[in-house]
């Protein structure tokens, strides 16, 4: 919990001050006795009531006073709500090692349909773009509050030939347009779908360190496992996912890994990326709250006062 004007906690030394002031104007009380010749009958009488329900009426004030003090600081709490204009572009790998079968029914299928997964997750002001890449890369749609465009963009994907990830995630950076303080702007965020090994060295390893540097994070999904394959000229090749690549440019960018080896695998890292990029904390001023707990207790210190002594506390 924060409080939005904290200097008016400096109220709460008002708690203290009123439990002397109380103290002191009892024992003035104490200094005027009335001589009462039935001194032991008092005695008994007094010896009978619990010791708390004496101080219950003081205990209930202090805490009004508490409460009250509370509510002038302006509590607020932590809350996750949607994000409004927050970014994310889809990045997909479509190279030919995308056609195997370990992951059913294809790797590149199943990619699909977790993005369409995705999509069903994120809220509706989410804005979602897709970029595509083997040899080159390709903007297939923009970010956009207009998911239905995202899915046709994702029912054309088609695996082609080799795997310049660097092209694809610097083709993604660019279409997110981000500028500027990253506290100015809204948030966003890079999903890469690959199975890894990349052709173009490391310019995927330079587009990570950018957008580290612009708080964009990039989260890398592997897709595969050790034992896929493909054919190629009636060879079969032996294509297994680059796990460690993928893990290396979600680390420098601030993203996180995953690894999913089947489509129910992918599903739930969509389903948590869903979680994580589609809001964001937000506070919430909880005054009334205090406000009410303090009417609360200040009635209850009243009542408690007349029922037990006949008198205000």
């Amino acid at each position: 919990m924060s409080f939005a004007s904290p200097l008016a906690l400096l109220c709460l030394f008002a708690v203290p001050l009123a439990v002397l002031a109380h103290v002191a104007a009892r024992r003035r009380r104490r200094l005027y006795p009335v001589r009462f010749t039935a001194v032991s009958t008092l005695a008994a009488v007094a010896d009978g009531e619990p010791q708390w329900r004496r101080h219950l009426p003081l205990a209930l004030l202090a805490l009004a006073l508490a409460a009250l003090a509370l509510s002038l600081a302006r509590p607020q709490r932590t809350i996750q709500v949607p994000v409004q204009r927050a970014s994310v572009v889809l990045v997909t790998d479509v190279s030919r090692s995308m056609s195997a079968t370990d992951v059913s029914p294809t790797r590149l299928e199943a990619a699909r349909q977790a993005a369409l997964s995705f999509l069903d997750q994120v809220p509706d002001e989410l804005r979602v773009g897709l970029v595509t890449y083997s040899d080159v890369a390709q903007t297939l749609q923009t970010p956009t509050t207009d998911h239905e465009a995202v899915v046709s963009a994702l029912n054309t994907l088609q695996p082609i030939s080799g795997t310049a990830t660097g092209a694809g995630l610097r083709t993604a950076l660019d279409d997110l347009k981000v500028r500027g303080s990253s506290q100015a702007r809204p948030p966003a965020a890079l999903v890469l779908l690959s199975d890894g090994s990349a052709t173009d060295g490391s310019a995927a390893d330079v587009v990570a360190a950018e957008a580290r540097r612009l708080r964009v994070p990039i989260y890398t999904v592997a897709l595969g496992t050790p034992d896929g394959t493909i054919t190629l000229r009636g060879q079969t090749l032996n294509v297994p996912p680059d796990t460690e690549a993928l893990e290396r440019i979600a680390s420098a960018s601030g993203g996180e890994a995953f690894r999913a080896e089947d489509s129910d695998q992918l599903d739930a890292v969509y389903e948590k990326l869903g979680s994580q990029i589609g809001t964001e904390p937000e506070k919430q001023e909880i005054t009334a709250l205090f406000a009410g707990a303090a009417l609360l207790l200040l009635a209850g210190a009243l009542v408690s006062s007349l029922r037990l002594g006949g008198r205000l506390p």
